[in-house]
């Protein structure tokens, strides 16, 4: 028995020795060829950027467009008898729950948010949402963050029954779902701006645009969940039912959708958490709520008036996440005593009693009296901050030097490196890296995402972002495994670091814009740490989590053969963890280019500026030209990040 497990051992190393060593050697060719094809376009095809030639205008097909648009929005029957009534629809429905929350009062919402928690999480986490709601309402932002809610639960209602629809047919048919992934995929790395462009061109600025650009936004991960939960069903259970003579509606009732609960539960929760995130950032085309008041206040670099909007919508976040997250969690577990229906009960007539208690006492509405005024204290520390912090400090320097050779020592170079690339030669690059990791699919998308970006005529914006990105996930990767490291080599470190990772994925994109700015002023450099700040909670969890889940036997093996901790991390762990390590760079790739485009708003420039000018110039043609660009860029970046396993043989 020894003997066949060490054969089977040295097997298996082996294996994976001939599967690197092909790898190493097929990655050397692919070097060696790219450099001998450099030097070749170098002598016939030369330098330069994108040539004019190969550039598509479609600044006048665009102007036409948007021009006949706007001049039949109010005669034309596709707009008159379709789009304008999921106009109105949209409009009317979030009037409706933002009326019901204002008739419900201060008392009877935060009564239902707190007995809505009690009913599905715990005493805890009710105190929690009840905290939460009092300071929303304490921070004077009690009406922005109804008409936020508001704009939620109609976003999240429609998001839920859209993204099950199709995670329906995709779970229950091969074809849907061989149809449908690779659009869910694509929409996965599209950066949430660049869902703004084509429903303004639609609907125009205001509401509806801003709940149907968060629909499709927030979607996804709804349908994506469903699918995945209906696909794996439990075989042996279905097999039961089947047998039973159960029809196929009945299995899908009875046994299909009770096993997917989880996934279903998990769907929701992500739905909630990219329906804030981007209901907060389409305060750009008119969403209104505590967005408009961030997206305001950023704008006339007013941070704290930025960090009282921002403070409610972090704690709408937590709250929503915990909640749900919660929800999920208890299924499987001992269901209470007493009938199902009067735990709701007992929320309905506590949200009424509170609501009609609040109405007789006068206090329907927050009291004014009751709010405390935080952006004058706030920005007299930014003020001093500024006075004190910005240059100047003795040893370090500070925060503004700080931002400034971030920007003259890396982004400038970087940048001016991607720039001076022959366009040909960005291409080629583009292709070998795809190529390492990827098979030839995946690389003639990233190619021709790249391509597309010339062709379009925005080949040195988008460069610029990209070196954004590239000094961003550069930052992000090395603190992320550093501290992923550290997590997983130490349970106190880890547990400390968890309610911080937490509560920093749970915030929406826009508010990390608010610290930069207060830190560090407006730039490149500071839509940089932003996007940096937002992707490391991935990346550390990611990293820990890989990191963690290495062969305990293997390690102990490592260990007996007198392995050093450095030994067991740089030749055991770091190999054996390597799936996952990849997939931290392709999420932080992703995540730091959704945030750097947002940048734009802070003075990031590039692309993101275009899509911001845009929307606020009315100038669609360079709104969409650049959110097609970004499109490109992240659909480019993901398939240069993201390992696809290739076919070797017969035993692969």
């Amino acid at each position: 028995m020894t003997a066949t497990v060490t054969t089977a051992r040295t097997t298996g190393l082996d294996a994976s020795t001939t599967a690197s060593s092909f790898a190493r050697h097929r990655t050397g060719v692919l070097l060696v060829g790219a450099v001998a094809l450099l030097i070749l376009g170098a002598f016939l095809i030369g330098g330069g950027t994108w040539p004019k030639s190969l550039t598509v205008d479609l600044t006048g097909p665009l102007g036409d467009v948007s021009d006949w648009i706007i001049d039949n929005r109010d005669t034309h029957p596709l707009f008159l008898y379709f789009f304008g009534h999921i106009s109105n629809a949209v409009v009317l429905s979030v009037r409706g729950v933002y009326l019901v929350l204002l008739a419900a009062g201060w008392a009877g919402v935060t009564a239902a948010a707190g007995l809505i928690a009690w009913r599905v999480a715990g005493i805890r986490l009710a105190l929690t949402a009840v905290a939460a709601f009092i300071l929303c309402a304490l921070l004077g932002m009690w009406v922005p963050t109804m008409q936020t809610l508001a704009l939620m639960v109609v976003a999240v209602l429609a998001s839920v029954i859209l993204g099950a629809l199709l995670g329906l047919a995709a779970g229950l048919s091969d074809r849907v779902f061989r149809s449908l992934r690779p659009v869910l995929d694509t929409m996965q790395v599209m950066p949430a701006f660049a869902y703004l462009l084509p429903v303004v061109l639609v609907f125009g600025i205001g509401v509806p645009a801003a709940v149907l650009a968060t629909v499709i936004y927030a979607a996804p991960p709804m349908a994506r969940l469903t699918a995945l939960g209906l696909r794996d069903a439990d075989a042996g259970v279905m097999e039961a039912a089947a047998s039973l003579g159960a029809t196929a509606r009945q299995r899908l009732l009875t046994a299909r959708l009770p096993l997917a609960r989880k996934e279903l539960l998990l769907g929701l929760n992500q739905t909630i958490m990219m329906a804030l995130s981007m209901a907060v950032i389409a305060s750009v085309i008119g969403a209104g709520g505590l967005g408009d008041r961030v997206y305001q206040a950023l704008a006339s670099v007013d941070v704290g008036a930025a960090l009282a909007a921002g403070i409610p919508i972090v704690l709408l976040a937590v709250v929503l996440d915990r909640v749900t997250a919660a929800a999920g969690n208890r299924i499987g577990t001992a269901p209470q005593a007493g009938p199902a229906w009067s735990g709701w009960a007992v929320v309905a007539a506590g949200t009424v009693g509170a609501a009609v208690v609040a109405r007789l006492a006068s206090k329907p509405t927050w009291p004014d009296a009751w709010t405390v005024g935080i952006a004058e204290p706030v920005n007299e520390t930014v003020g001093w901050m500024t006075d004190h912090l910005y240059s100047g400090v003795p040893v370090i320097g500070g925060t503004a030097d700080w931002a400034a050779h971030f920007t003259t020592w890396i982004l400038d170079p970087v940048r001016d490196g991607l720039q001076w690339l022959p366009w040909w030669a960005m291409l080629l690059l583009v292709a070998v890296l795809a190529m390492v990791i990827g098979t030839w699919r995946t690389t003639l998308t990233a190619v021709l995402a790249m391509a597309a970006i010339g062709v379009l005529g925005v080949w040195d914006p988008a460069l610029n972002t990209l070196s954004q990105v590239l000094a961003g996930v550069a930052v992000t990767l090395v603190i992320g495994f550093a501290v992923g490291i550290a997590a997983s080599r130490s349970e106190r470190v880890e547990r400390l670091l968890r309610p911080v990772l937490d509560v920093f994925q749970t915030m929406p994109q826009f508010v990390y814009l608010i610290p930069v700015v207060a830190l560090f002023g407006v730039g490149r450099a500071p839509a940089v740490a932003a996007a940096v700040i937002y992707a490391l909670p991935a990346v550390v969890r990611i990293t820990t989590q890989g990191m963690n889940s290495v062969d305990s036997v293997v390690m102990e093996s490592s260990r007996s053969l007198g392995a050093t901790g450095m030994q067991q991390l740089r030749k055991v762990q770091l190999p054996l963890a390597r799936p996952a390590l990849l997939l931290a760079v392709n999420q932080g790739v992703v995540l730091v280019l959704a945030v750097v485009v947002i940048g734009g708003l802070v003075g990031g420039g590039a692309l993101g500026y275009d899509v911001v000018f845009g929307l606020a110039q009315g100038d669609l043609a360079t709104g969409l030209v650049a959110g097609a660009a970004i499109v490109c860029l992240g659909l480019m970046l993901d398939r240069v990040t993201q390992p696809t396993q290739r076919r070797t043989g017969k035993g692969a």
